[in-house]
């Protein structure tokens, strides 16, 4: 089971001395994966607890804010994918004003050994660190000499010739290329989150949906998808879902509307992964409600002969 310790003031002696690699790791895709291989390849060589250290907000999403790139994933499904890959322990330290004014070696040398006391960190060979990035690997392999702690690197990992890297994944996405999106990710693209009520539109317009916060400042991706929805039963369900603010209707915040094909329980307050699998076309402002529902009757159409239903 993986521990999550949020802050540097919930170290305990017991979490000291482990091998560790640092990053927002946002999508968890091929390339993030080698750096956990390797993670857990010398923690078990070395005998030593593994660990992962990651930050919130993501520190672009504190320079930048609304115009920082989306995220492909939340803390939680981060979090659900290192449990997955038996990371032992996860630090989430919050990224303020302090963190960003940190030097290179004062990070190093009180975060890492001082409060850590780490034996060993993997590191991507784009790894940056420290304030406006300016640690490389370089100097990061020459603090691990001067404080006694190992650093490994991993090369980078490419696809088709070119790096896998969030970015890439995020184009993908983006564009509605699943198929290469989930060849990076090597999962399909999802998204998740509970169930929430709604003001019931979809309900009048002849099509009810699961209304799903997802708590991002900006959305990976907007449009009318075909979609396959995980956590209601054992198998996942067929569905149509809106990801965007609702223009027709003069929406105000971002929402993940699921209609679920032939289906009508009561799902308030369940979690759920949304699998992506086709766009079917960009937000659209109507004029009327009923252009709205003619639309919406036109894309459960779409969906059904997808999934050879009709």
């Amino acid at each position: 089971m993986t521990e999550l310790i949020c802050g540097l003031h919930n170290i305990k002696d017991r979490h000291k001395g482990g091998i560790l690699t640092i990053g927002n790791f946002d999508g968890l895709h091929q390339g993030h994966q080698t750096i956990i291989q390797t993670l857990q390849q010398q923690a078990k060589y070395l005998q030593l607890p593994s660990g992962v250290m990651l930050f919130e907000p993501h520190p672009q999403e504190f320079f930048l804010g609304e115009k920082a790139p989306a995220r492909l994933m939340r803390l939680r499904e981060k979090i659900k994918i290192f449990q997955e890959l038996a990371i032992a322990r996860v630090l989430c330290l919050r990224f303020n004003q302090r963190l960003a004014s940190m030097s290179a070696e004062t990070f190093v040398r009180e975060i890492l050994v001082e409060t850590l006391g780490i034996r060993a960190l993997i590191a991507g060979d784009d790894f940056r660190f420290g304030k406006a990035r300016q640690g490389d690997l370089e100097y990061l392999k020459k603090l691990g000499t001067q404080y006694q702690f190992a650093v490994y690197t991993t090369p980078t990992a490419l696809f088709e010739g070119q790096r896998i890297g969030s970015s890439r994944v995020r184009d993908a996405v983006k564009q509605g290329n699943f198929e290469l999106g989930a060849r990076l990710l090597t999962r399909p693209f999802s998204l998740s989150g509970h169930v929430i009520y709604g003001d019931q539109r979809g309900r009048l317009l002849g099509f009810p949906t699961a209304n799903i916060a997802l708590h991002r400042l900006v959305l990976p991706l907007t449009g009318v998808f075909i979609v396959r929805v995980h956590g209601l039963e054992k198998k996942p369900l067929e569905a149509v879902a809106n990801c965007g603010k609702r223009p027709t209707i003069n929406g105000l915040k971002n929402l993940l509307e699921v209609h679920v094909l032939d289906f009508h329980r009561n799902i308030y307050g369940r979690f759920l992964e949304i699998e992506f699998l086709k766009k079917i076309r960009d937000e659209i402002k109507f004029d009327a409600l009923k252009a709205l529902s003619d639309q919406i009757a036109q894309d459960v159409l779409l969906a059904k002969k997808y999934f050879n239903l009709i």
